[in-house]
């Protein structure tokens, strides 16, 4: 048997946007083990939430990543209006709804752009970031800014979409569809794609049900599972729509299910828009006055997939415990199932596929003392903390 070469990817590397530790393990150009290292941005947000009120928390959780900065707030006010028992109104939920779609569209586009630089066919990166601008413009003109919206509250949204803005949201919106009709083509009918992406980093239906994975990671293997269908929320039930599917799950189907679901995206948002006509204007939240003590689950299809929060209150102005799962946590797992038995050449964009985010995927692993070095606690150990904290939080709430 040959000896495997380490070949490590990270935890700097040009192709990766946030620092994480790939180790592959290679005989001569094949790829034949995978190890991953984690760590290297963990930043405490669990934590940090306890020391936050309800109000601080949305500002918080925006920053777990700057391209799904919608997606968990929106899991966070899921959870907590799930406590609180309250039913926002129909042009909050309007709102939310385009704000989310908005952000699903320009992160496949940044996706779509990231994946052609990886090739090294930089004409579709361009393209991509360039028809992407629009849609960051819009942001701005709707939100005040081109990423972390802060728009979601208990309750509903901060700021209203007036009724006189939608003419011009719509044109924008019109010639944008226009710009993803030609990077689509672009993209689905060149023969240097296909030769890149097709049959590379192949996942089928039964990996992805052995590993779990969301959103377009799965959907690109025939696994038709979407939060906004299997679990509705906010305006989605009220418009139609269909999730996107491919069957093959290789590199090239991740690609072709993000650009066909931005076709959904304008779809949901031009029919929102149209419900706003109907709806009140101003008419954009329920005040709520406390959270009562309560456990609440909140969850939202983000861009990459289901995010989820777990949110305990204990009556108080802060969350007693807040758990959260970004899609990335499952979904990067898979590498090691689809990059095993690929080239080097094709690891990295196989690694990229599942369009995955570091940064909202981290968890400690060891807790050390900075003075002596000794390790304190180990993942398990950590593991068994939570566990019995929010088993304890339980049974405080029980007894009361």
């Amino acid at each position: 048997m040959s000896k495997k070469t380490l070949i490590p990817v990270g935890p700097y590397h040009p192709l990766q946007e946030e620092p994480e530790l790939f180790k592959l393990y290679c005989d001569g150009e094949i790829v034949k083990d995978i190890k991953w290292e984690t760590g290297y941005n963990h930043r405490s947000i669990e934590k940090l939430s306890e020391s936050k009120t309800y109000e601080q928390v949305f500002f918080l959780v925006e920053r777990i990543c700057g391209i799904c900065s919608t997606s968990h707030p929106f899991a966070f006010a899921n959870a907590v209006e799930e406590i609180v028992g309250v039913e926002i109104t129909n042009r909050a939920k309007y709102i939310r709804s385009i704000i989310a779609e908005l952000e699903r569209i320009h992160s496949h586009l940044l996706w779509v752009g990231l994946a052609g630089h990886f090739l090294g066919y930089n004409t579709v990166f361009m393209w991509a970031w360039k028809y992407r601008e629009p849609i960051l413009d819009l942001f701005e003109m709707i939100t005040g800014n081109r990423n972390s919206y802060a728009m979601f509250r208990v309750g509903g949204v901060r700021r209203d979409i007036e009724n006189s803005k939608i003419q011009t949201i719509q044109k924008i919106l019109s010639e944008c569809r226009k710009k993803n009709d030609l990077l689509t083509g672009a993209v689905m009918d060149d023969p240097v794609i296909h030769a890149r992406t097709k049959g590379v980093g192949i996942l089928t239906k039964q990996d992805v049900l052995d590993y779990c994975a969301v959103g377009p990671t799965a959907r690109a293997s025939g696994v038709a599972i979407d939060i906004r269908k299997d679990d509705p929320y906010a305006a989605y039930p009220l418009v139609n729509w269909k999730v996107i599917t491919a069957e093959a799950g290789d590199v090239f189907a991740k690609a072709e299910v993000r650009l066909l679901e931005m076709y959904e995206s304008f779809s949901i948002i031009e029919q929102c828009l149209e419900g706003l006509k109907k709806e009140k204007e101003g008419d954009i939240t329920v005040r709520i006055t406390e959270i009562p003590e309560g456990v609440g689950h909140g969850r939202a299809e983000a861009p990459r997939g289901e995010v989820f929060h777990f949110v305990v209150s204990d009556g108080s102005n802060s969350p007693a415990r807040h758990k959260i799962r970004a899609p990335s946590y499952v979904n990067i797992a898979t590498f090691r199932k689809s990059c095993i038995g690929q080239t080097i050449a094709d690891a990295t964009i196989t690694l990229a596929a599942v369009d995955p985010c570091y940064c909202c995927t981290e968890r400690m692993a060891s807790v050390y003392d900075m003075s002596s070095g000794e390790r304190i606690m180990n993942a398990n150990e950590l593991i068994n903390l939570s566990s019995s904290k929010t088993s304890e939080l339980k049974k405080q709430m029980d007894r009361k």
